[in-house]
């Protein structure tokens, strides 16, 4: 069987980093992990051929190649892949399509001519479509129903099917699913509150293989939060410290965790010491009405502040995500979340206005209270959409404090000024690392970066006089902070995207304003916000 795995196409987005990946000559940040490990557990007699369509488009070569044509992705990805799905029928291949999104909403795809809908996690699946096909079958839908996988049965992902130049990250897994029960998360709902962890022998087992492939850049974890089970996550890093020495520390790791992180000490300095560098923590907001009431009472129990400073001290640069939008929220919240920004120091803020995912407890208390938009009910999960049901707080006032947000936290000077603070703040890694000479378009890109923001723009005095400190003062993170002074690159083009974008859904939403009336918030809601509670 020859197999044509096709990855659609993302948007440009705050991740995307198209302007900054230009410099160092890279496509894309991270790979299809999920194709590459549904190469893996399909029959390895079968033929694999993988196009991620954010580095290159398939030919009619690729098409002609193929017996199936199989395709995954999420949400944000919808527009392409039923592209796909409709272009494989119109040359007769047999499709089948799996992954996040058409797990939560497979309608849409079945509309665009699917075969197989390959639905939840592909350890109990795949080998039931591999059977479906054995017995002759050209169609159906494949569900787990309600069973989850043991995730130490997953074998390596492929990752030689991969163009291992056009990343600037690979990506490997160790955990699924989430023990927390935050309203508006999908995770919990597709992946359950139970996190399931690979042996670190399997972790090893994958990271071995990148090292052999040669790859000799960061890892990032895409764990929904790496670590929900803590118990195995720290038997993990135990083993992890001591491999990364032995190889010579050949990646930088990051990874999404929970901001309870923060509290446990020991497993901050097992983090450290097998090597990573950077956290994504889901803020969502620094108002705790909020949190309380969508349920992420995970980030109400200790000092937020205090938690990213602490996580920043010990040698981990803070990512972060905010969202605007909960119920009951009171005017402001963008420029409360510009202050926290700020007062923290976090470089990358990612942040959005509040959408209600398929299944999720957000989406059916929403449903059930008469609030989804019909007209834009199934959300494009797009950072830069409006809200897609009816907010308690005026749309057009939302709209409006997200493009602020946006405008102010990247203004040029701004961001480098957090940059520098936040690895300032920064204890450099007690792990001894090689020094490896850079690549020639590595060397083209730090001097593209010194020419436009230390002599080109504005930013030219603070750009000098904060590189000269950060190597005088605290020289360990320098890699790191020149990595971040050059998003600002990528930051200043999709500030004016994100303006521009939500401008123009602003002046539909007023030109159509009947369809979106904010609501008083409910009697729960309100009791919530006065007790403080």
């Amino acid at each position: 069987m020859r197999v044509l795995l096709l990855y659609p196409i993302f948007p440009t987005s705050f991740w995307s980093f198209d302007k900054a990946l230009e410099l160092i000559g890279r496509k894309v940040s991270l790979p299809p992990l999920g194709l590459i490990t549904v190469a893996a557990i399909l029959p390895q007699t079968w033929e694999f051929r993988l196009v991620d369509r954010n580095v290159r488009c398939e030919t009619e070569a690729d098409w002609d190649w193929a017996e199936l044509v199989i395709i995954s992705g999420m949400i944000v990805q919808k527009a392409d892949m039923l592209h796909l799905i409709r272009e494989a029928k119109r040359r007769g291949k047999l499709v089948a399509v799996g992954g996040p999104y058409v797990t939560s909403v497979p309608e849409s795809a079945q509309a665009a001519g699917v075969d197989f809908l390959v639905l939840d996690e592909g350890e109990i699946t795949l080998p039931l479509f591999v059977e479906a096909l054995e017995r002759g079958e050209t169609s159906g839908v494949i569900r787990a129903n309600g069973e989850k996988p043991d995730v130490t049965i997953t074998p390596i992902p492929r990752f030689d099917l991969l163009d291992l130049k056009a990343y600037t990250e690979m990506s490997v897994q160790f955990s699924r699913g989430c023990p927390f029960q935050c309203e508006f998360c999908d995770i919990i709902v597709l992946y359950g509150r139970k996190p399931r962890t690979k042996t670190p022998a399997q972790l090893l087992a994958e990271l071995q293989t990148l090292y052999d492939l040669g790859w000799r850049r960061s890892v990032f974890m895409v764990d929904d939060n790496f670590i929900g089970n803590k118990r195995n996550v720290k038997l993990l890093l135990r083993e992890l410290g001591p491999w990364m020495a032995q190889h010579d520390y050949p990646f930088r790791l990051s990874t999404e965790a929970s901001v309870d992180l923060a509290q446990d000490d020991e497993l901050l300095d097992l983090m450290i010491q097998a090597n990573f560098t950077a956290v994504f923590l889901g803020i969502e907001t620094p108002d705790t009405d909020s949190l309380s009431l969508t349920q992420k009472f995970q980030n109400t129990r200790h000092s937020l502040i205090e938690a990213v400073g602490k996580i920043n001290r010990a040698g981990l640069s803070v990512m972060a995500g905010f969202i605007l939008g909960f119920d009951g929220e009171k005017a402001g919240a963008g420029d409360r979340i510009i202050e926290f920004v700020e007062a923290t120091a976090i470089p990358k803020a990612m942040f959005g206005m509040l959408h209600a995912l398929p299944n999720t407890a957000l989406w059916k208390r929403l449903e059930q209270e008469g609030r989804l938009m019909e007209h834009n009910k199934e959300t494009q999960g797009h950072q830069m959409a409006l809200m897609n049901f009816i907010p308690t707080r005026p749309p057009e006032e939302l709209a409006r404090e997200y493009v602020n947000c946006f405008w102010q936290l990247y203004e040029p000077r701004r961001y480098l000024s957090r940059v520098y603070r936040h690895f300032m703040n920064m204890k450099p890694s007690p792990n001894k690392v090689p020094f490896r000479m850079l690549e020639l378009v590595e060397m083209k890109a730090v001097l593209t970066i010194f020419w436009r923001q230390g002599i080109k723009r504005n930013t030219r005095f603070q750009f000098w006089r904060q590189l000269y400190s950060i190597m005088r003062r605290n020289p360990g993170v320098f890699v790191p902070y020149l990595s971040n002074c050059a998003l600002i690159e990528h930051f200043i083009h999709y500030r004016q995207i994100v303006r521009n974008e939500v401008e123009g859904q602003l002046a539909e939403y007023l030109a159509n304003k009947a369809q979106y009336q904010s609501v008083t918030p409910p009697v729960e809601l309100a009791t919530i916000n006065s007790s403080g509670n």
